[in-house]
């Protein structure tokens, strides 16, 4: 939709704008776009072949979510989605074949570093020591 203004300047110009009235743009694919919930808010981020990897942290709960989307969803691929505290050998994953995205995978690990990662079709990414505190 353009909307267009006239306005008379002082010395007898009129000047017409015309400015171009529309929604937001639409995120695109691989943002994050809530997937863990309210609260949650990007503390960092990592490029993957194919999407983003999104670590989130909700300061009420003290928890980090992490979440893998995609740039150009489809047809389901092999995602993972993955998380640890940094010094625990445990990750917590959500491995399986998605169209759009990869998690939510939940951690309590308020003040303490993570080990954050998540894959596209076999390519993978992984940030270990991070948002420590």
């Amino acid at each position: 939709m353009l909307k267009s203004l006239t306005r008379r300047i002082s010395c007898g110009l009129t000047v017409v704008l015309v400015a171009a009235l529309a929604g937001p743009a639409p995120a695109s694919a691989d943002s994050y776009n809530g997937e863990c919930g309210s609260g949650y808010g990007v503390v960092n981020s990592a490029s993957v072949s194919g999407g983003t990897v999104h670590l989130t942290y909700n300061n009420s709960n003290g928890r980090n979510c992490v979440v893998v989307t995609r740039s150009n969803p489809g047809s389901a691929m092999d995602m993972d989605a993955a998380l640890k505290r940094s010094d625990s050998t445990s990750w917590k994953t959500d491995p399986g074949s998605f169209t759009t995205y990869a998690g939510p995978v939940y951690l309590d690990a308020a003040g303490q570093c993570v080990d954050w990662g998540g894959s596209i079709g076999g390519a993978w990414v992984v940030r270990n020591g991070t948002n420590c505190g």
